[in-house]
């Protein structure tokens, strides 16, 4: 038997689409044969829409960004809500533009050791971040949800101090070298689609192959 196909799915944490996506690429892994390889994108958020700190009542106390930008990222936030209250999901606005290094190197560790495990970790810190109760930039936090994603996190400490940041500067100026700029972003045969919406093409390419 062939083997299955292998289609890069690149992700941020930060991303309200990447999250939107995440349920979505396991449906297609469980309906044609494909081997799902997750990689993280640090996404420059601020380089397109502007930065911003708000306080826990809402009120902004920072902000650099043009009337454009408030628009598209005031309505960013109402589709993906109503997207998400579809699937009973919860997204709630961040307060500041996160830096999500800490949670991608993470990602790359536990991907070391196992799909399962993966898998996991990616669920926790999605979920927690969106309901604003996960810090992505502590690292204790995130070597505890490595843990209870059934990862070994003993040496994640040390990988996140050299070794980590290095090989996700790799894997970003790989994605870049694709052509990713944004996520959910996916590879397949080396032809890029961005987007969730392009998943049912995606699997229909899959599937024609079976």
């Amino acid at each position: 038997m062939a083997e299955p196909r292998a289609l890069t799915v690149y992700i941020d944490y930060k991303s309200p689409y990447a999250y939107l996506a995440k349920d979505l690429v396991y449906e297609l892994g469980r309906e044609v044969p494909v081997r799902l390889d997750w990689l993280p994108y640090d996404l420059d958020l601020a380089d397109f829409m502007g930065s911003a700190r708000v306080d826990d009542s809402g009120r902004v106390i920072e902000a650099e960004r043009t009337q454009h930008q408030w628009r598209r990222v005031r309505y960013s936030y109402i589709d993906c809500r109503r997207q998400a209250r579809k699937r009973g999901l919860v997204i709630r606005g961040t307060r500041k533009i996160w830096d999500s290094k800490i949670a991608l190197c993470g990602m790359l560790w536990a991907g070391r050791q196992g799909d399962e495990a993966l898998r996991r970790y990616n669920d926790i810190v999605f979920e927690r971040f969106w309901k604003r109760e996960l810090d992505i930039e502590d690292p204790a936090v995130v070597s505890a949800v490595l843990t209870e994603a059934g990862a070994d996190a003993a040496g994640f400490p040390a990988y996140l101090a050299e070794e980590g940041r290095q090989e996700l500067a790799r894997v970003c100026r790989d994605a870049e070298a694709k052509g990713v700029f944004g996520v959910p972003s996916f590879v397949l045969d080396g032809e890029l689609f961005w987007g969730r919406e392009h998943l049912p093409d995606i699997r229909d390419m899959l599937a024609a192959a079976r």
